[in-house]
């Protein structure tokens, strides 16, 4: 992303740093962002860049100093350099996953998101929910349809398109009003709002939902435990709550190389069992490849009693 400086001589550093940097020569874009910088001070977009290249040089310390000055210079961190600084071991995973990074990341991302996904990643997650939801229901014995659905991080409406046949008035909820956009486009919600998802439910009245989907949206936050909470008070009884995430091998939460938290499966449990509601399905998934590789994941539903 870039946000200009303000100066034109400086941008066009910044410009010419990073035609640099593609065609190789990393010395001579650092040296350019270097020179923009004494012209601009609180140039984020060139500090960020130079960061990137200090880390890729392995100089560690140079890249914090320059993901600081980035995050001074943007405090809302629309570029992610607070999460850098975590890859780093410099920073606090709880708090580095900024709405602002989330919501420029997406708006940028809007228009190529579904053919990248699809094509390009082999993305099934919604599919995958809709069969353990089939199941868990199928086990109750009761009628598939729900009368009031949430649609979490419902992106471009991917998730609706997969649950649209057995829920009543569905509701989305996205950061990104560039995505919310598109799914608004295909008229598969009642209502979609543009909000951070915890906030959203907690204006919620009690008992609002009795399903609610979270297809690969809850990999933008770190701790599961404050958004299972709020949930289990606007699910209904014999609500469903069910929802993909990234996985490692080790306990808790990771930030992995590709900037989204992977959650280990200690840590979905607890998360799901504090927030009183009861763990039925959390097994081992792909939802994703990357580089034609599975991306290690998890499928979990959970119920209210």
């Amino acid at each position: 992303m870039f946000l200009s400086s303000g100066d034109l001589l400086a941008d066009r550093r910044y410009d010419r740093a990073r035609g640099l940097e593609a065609d190789g020569d990393v010395a001579a874009a650092a040296d350019l962002l270097v020179q923009a910088l004494e012209r601009a001070p609180d140039f984020a977009a060139a500090w960020f860049a130079l960061g990137e290249i200090r880390a890729r040089g392995g100089d560690n310390a140079g890249a914090v100093a320059a993901f600081r000055r980035a995050l001074a210079a943007d405090p809302a961190d629309r570029h992610g350099a607070a999460l850098r600084l975590v890859r780093l071991g410099a920073g606090d995973p709880a708090d580095a996953m900024s709405r602002a990074y989330v919501r420029t990341l997406f708006d940028q991302y809007a228009s190529g998101f579904e053919a990248a996904l699809l094509n390009g990643l082999d993305y099934c997650g919604p599919a995958q929910l809709r069969a353990a939801v089939e199941q868990v229901v199928a086990g109750r014995g009761g009628p598939m349809r729900f009368v009031r659905a949430l649609d979490l991080g419902c992106g471009t409406g991917l998730a609706a398109a997969a649950f649209r046949d057995i829920c009543g008035p569905m509701i989305g909820v996205d950061l990104s009003p560039a995505m919310a956009e598109i799914a608004r486009r295909k008229n598969l919600y009642a209502e979609i709002a543009v909000d951070d998802m915890t906030a959203f439910i907690e204006q919620q009245a009690n008992g609002s939902f009795d399903l609610v989907i979270a297809a690969d949206a809850l990999v933008y936050i770190a701790d599961l435990a404050p958004v299972c909470r709020a949930l289990a008070r606007v699910l209904a009884p014999g609500g469903l709550f069910a929802f993909t995430v990234e996985t490692h091998s080790a306990a808790g939460v990771a930030l992995g190389e590709k900037l989204r938290f992977a959650h280990g499966a200690d840590h979905v449990r607890s998360a799901v069992e504090a927030a009183a509601l009861v763990p039925i399905i959390c097994k081992a998934v792909s939802t994703r490849t990357e580089s034609g590789v599975p991306v290690p994941g998890l499928m979990a539903v959970a119920g209210r009693v």
